[in-house]
């Protein structure tokens, strides 16, 4: 019986890979020694892979920034900016389209589907010479092939590519990336003969667009490249991998006739519809992968379930034919649960980390071949079973508390304009007030006070002593500029998810549980296992402290349910709306108590509402009904005289964001008259577009000054103009 695993996590269980790339970047260390790196970590996953039994191990799904951008460098289309001469690409070019360089800027990011994860979009057009300029592929494979592990080649598919690119600057916005087409495959072919020729016998192209809304012509490209590409695929046994949700059925038709195709790759954890499709029909003689092991998730696999579904699917598709895999690659969940050593014995026994995701494959392969390791599956049973009862999972009050709001949409009793009235009366704002968004520069001197206490080497007072001080600092600052509504910095915050998660019961946190977001950056989401509740306020006492520096309106910070949510590990075992809710009235609690301690400005942060947006058109509505409407739980409960902020960021990282640029007075004079020709002058404030955490004092100074004379300078026209 055979096992697959889609991809793996390229960052190391320690973060390795992490510390190499900036240890690199910063000049400190020499592409050798970083290239050293890269080949310890390949070889131990391979090893690792192969030791547990894995027959169809993936290689080329290593990359130092990312696998678009590894695509886009085989491919050689190289934007013109980055002036690279030809042959192939080495580090600087790659690194320069990953992070910019002193002259030009990065390629943009945008989001990978509805993951956390970020790629770095291709930049095309009509005029794009392209050319094999990375044997990256290659190389790997026959790296692995060295080592004595024969790997299944995975390669970006030809079609997903180009829908995932974007026009260049400079080209037709409308222009059809698709009629690219023609140009790319000759180096799609290139690739698979040279692989062929190195030994390969498999190759895996992910086609994950497959599971978005497809237009017919979008489809009929799918069958187009693979008809084109079928005599250099001879020979060869070819997956085509999809994954993040369902394939909707005239997509599962046209993927499951393409020419030259011997496999498919199903996600069956966030597609289940596709197992209808699959029971429906299949082609006789191909293989199934069924990835039944969530690759997204931190939640041990319910073996017994899993076995369930692929004795069903092996009656389909044939003994011989069906192929044990991960949902999707594990780049999406944490290394090892290994490296856990302070997590709680119980929660640890729900859990599994890539590393014990390659191990439940593997188990559930020798299962379905008449090797079942009783041990292995007896203890999982336990482990699902304690989940399913444990007082720690389940907390009526809060249960009641969630059923009970089924029965209002929790809309203010008055109307806004009621509301601004009386919020003006209360906070007596000029027209255009400025604010920030919340959280200051973190020094290093503010970071290593946060780590002492947490290392318990300086005492509690000493602590609430530094960050007091840290915030009157910071409300003093504000004063000195002349911002209107203030906010104490979050000197004492770390994570805007974290923070909060600490201070709430049903969540845990990991030492090690980290995840690639972009390039180098990782990001350690807590774990959502239970019920939901706030013990007790958990910013109250920060912000009447700041409040109490100032006479100006100091706002209230707190992160938003749906963005806790979506940036958690979320529990499997109820809807994700549920736990939203639960949220919901746990921030509603502190919203209260905020208010009742005389804040009379709360900002609740929804950073992430768009990260959760589902990819299929049909199901965004829903969606966003439920993740709106938890917001509005709340802030329900307020009196007209409190005001309401929220703060989104969107998910496509254009240059505007995080910039250490500093905007002059005309320009951000000129962008508030913008928004003026389509706001009325009562509802719009002036503030930065992100919080100021990552900049530096000597950025933030200068552009808030710059700010705050752009509002003055638009307050005086504006009156003069009346």
């Amino acid at each position: 019986m055979a096992s697959h695993i889609v991809g793996y996590p390229r960052m190391g269980p320690k973060r390795e890979l992490k510390f190499a790339l900036e240890s690199f970047w910063d000049g400190k260390s020499s592409a050798e020694d970083l290239k050293k790196v890269a080949a310890d970590l390949r070889s131990s996953i391979w090893k690792q892979m192969a030791d547990a039994g894995i027959k169809h191990i993936p290689s080329n799904t290593f990359s130092y920034y990312d696998q678009v951008l590894d695509t886009t460098a085989m491919l050689g289309a190289v934007p013109p900016r980055y002036n690279w001469n030809g042959g192939e690409i080495g580090f600087d070019i790659y690194f320069s389209m990953a992070r910019g360089n002193a002259s030009v800027p990065a390629m943009e990011m945008t989001k990978w589907f509805d993951t956390n994860y970020h790629f770095i979009v291709p930049e095309l057009g009509p005029d794009v010479k392209f050319s094999y300029a990375s044997h990256k592929a290659v190389d790997e494979y026959k790296e692995a092939k060295a080592l004595g592990v024969d790997t299944v080649p995975v390669l970006i598919g030809p079609v997903s590519y180009l829908l995932l690119s974007k026009p260049a600057k400079g080209v037709e916005k409308t222009f059809p990336l698709l009629s690219l087409l023609g140009k790319i495959l000759p180096i799609y072919k290139e690739v698979v003969s040279e692989l062929k020729a190195a030994g390969a016998s498999w190759i895996q192209f992910d086609e994950p667009t497959l599971v978005m809304d497809l237009d017919s012509h979008k489809l009929q490209t799918f069958t187009d490249a693979y008809a084109e590409l079928e005599s250099s695929l001879s020979g060869l046994n070819v997956l085509i991998e999809t994954y993040f949700a369902d394939v909707p059925s005239e997509a599962y038709k046209t993927l499951t006739a393409l020419k030259g195709v011997s496999a498919y790759g199903f996600d069956l954890v966030r597609g289940a519809n596709t197992l209808d499709l699959i029971k429906g029909g299949f082609p006789k003689g191909k293989y199934l992968f069924a990835g039944v092991v969530d690759g997204r998730n931190i939640w041990a696999n319910d073996l017994a379930a899993s076995f369930g579904t692929l004795d069903s699917l092996e009656g389909i598709v044939g003994k011989d034919k069906l192929v044990v895999s991960t949902s999707c690659s594990l780049l999406h969940t944490a290394v090892d649960l290994v490296n856990e050593t302070k997590l709680d014995k119980e929660i640890k026994s729900w859990l599994a980390f890539a590393a014990q995701k390659v191990v439940e494959v593997n188990a559930l392969a020798k299962a379905l071949a008449g090797h079942k390791d009783e041990a292995f599956f007896s203890s999982n049973a336990a482990a699902q079973a304690s989940r399913k009862s444990s007082p720690r999972v389940t907390n009526e009050a809060v249960q009641k508390a969630a059923a009970a709001l089924k029965g209002s949409d929790h809309r203010r009793a008055t109307n806004v304009s009621t509301r601004l009235d009386a919020q003006q009366k209360n906070l007596n704002l000029p027209i255009l007030p400025t604010t920030t968004i919340g959280s200051f520069p973190q020094t290093i001197e503010l970071r290593r006070v946060r780590r002492e206490y947490k290392a318990k080497k300086i005492s509690e007072d000493e602590y609430v002593m530094a960050i007091k001080e840290e915030i009157s600092k910071v409300v003093k600052l504000q004063e000195d500029l002349d911002i209107d509504v203030l906010v104490h910095g979050e000197p004492e915050r770390n994570d805007m998810v974290e923070y909060f998660g600490e201070q709430l019961s049903g969540f845990a946190f990991t030492v090690n549980g980290w995840v690639q977001s972009y390039g180098s950056r990782c990001v350690k989401p807590p774990i959502i296992y239970g019920d939901v509740s706030r013990p007790k306020p958990m910013t109250v006492f920060w912000s009447s402290t700041a409040q109490s520096m100032t006479a100006r309106p100091m706002k209230g910070m707190l992160t938003g349910p749906v963005t806790i949510l979506n940036w958690s590990f979320v529990r499997n075992d109820q809807p994700r709306y549920e736990t939203c809710y639960q949220i919901a009235l746990a921030i509603k609690d502190e919203v209260e108590d905020l208010e009742k301690a005389g804040i009379n400005v709360i900002q609740i942060d929804e950073a992430a509402l768009r990260e959760g947006l589902p990819l299929r058109k049909s199901e965004q509505a829903y969606y966003l009904e439920w993740a709106v409407h938890s917001f509005r739980i709340t802030n329900c409960g307020v009196k007209d005289t409190t005001q309401i902020h929220t703060h989104m960021c969107y998910s496509n990282f254009n240059d505007i964001i995080h910039s250490p640029r500093i905007p002059s007075t005309e320009e951000i004079a000129d962008r508030i008259n913008k928004m003026l020709a389509v706001l009325e002058t009562n509802i719009l404030w002036v503030n930065p577009d992100c919080g100021l955490k990552t900049r530096k004092y000597s950025e933030v100074k200068p552009a808030l000054k710059n700010m705050v004379a752009a509002a003055k300078l638009l307050r005086t026209q504006l009156a003069s103009a009346k």
